[in-house]
């Protein structure tokens, strides 16, 4: 696996960079030599978080950890996405050109499914043209944390999102 290891408000030590190596290596029975691993260290106030991307074809596999300790952050990461990748290899290896960036022996093992994905309710609703501080009003207001809407500037589809620390997300289709 290739690492790219970047900091914000941190210096990544060779320690550090060590950890990481290390710890994400595990992760390499799963994964083909060229597969890419970006990961990112910050630190915010006590707060020592990482955020590992790991793109694979048609999917993206993404942790993202918090302690007080980068150290036991790194380890928290490597654990979930483990069982990320235990818990849906067989919906990401059912497409299949995600195959490719997979080990063989991942793709072998039979690993059991906790939890099947199962949508129990849909909701149907009319979108309105808005600004995106409208639809974030309007999701406040329904007590939700997050709302879809027709984006009055660019007449597409756009989701707002709450995120940590009372600040708000948009996402955009690409074009």
């Amino acid at each position: 696996m290739k690492f790219i290891i970047s900091g914000k408000n941190i210096t990544v030590t060779d320690g550090l960079r060590t950890a990481v190596e290390d710890k994400l290596g595990k992760l390499e029975r799963y994964f083909t030599p060229d597969t890419e691993v970006v990961v990112t260290l910050s630190v915010e106030k006590e707060r020592q978080k990482i955020e590992v991307t790991i793109p694979v074809k048609g999917n993206i596999i993404r942790s993202e950890q918090v302690s007080n300790d980068m150290y036991v952050s790194i380890d928290l990461v490597e654990e979930v996405i483990e069982r990320q990748l235990r818990k849906y290899k067989n919906k990401i290896v059912d497409k299949q050109q995600a195959a490719a960036s997979f080990q063989k022996a991942y793709l072998d093992k039979e690993y059991e499914e906790d939890e099947e994905v199962k949508i129990i309710r849909t909701k149907k609703f009319d979108i309105k043209p808005m600004y995106p501080e409208d639809a974030c009003v309007q999701m406040e207001l329904l007590g939700h944390n997050f709302f879809v809407f027709c984006n009055a500037e660019t007449d597409q589809v756009n989701v707002v999102y709450k995120r940590k620390g009372s600040t708000y997300g948009l996402i955009e289709p690409e074009d």
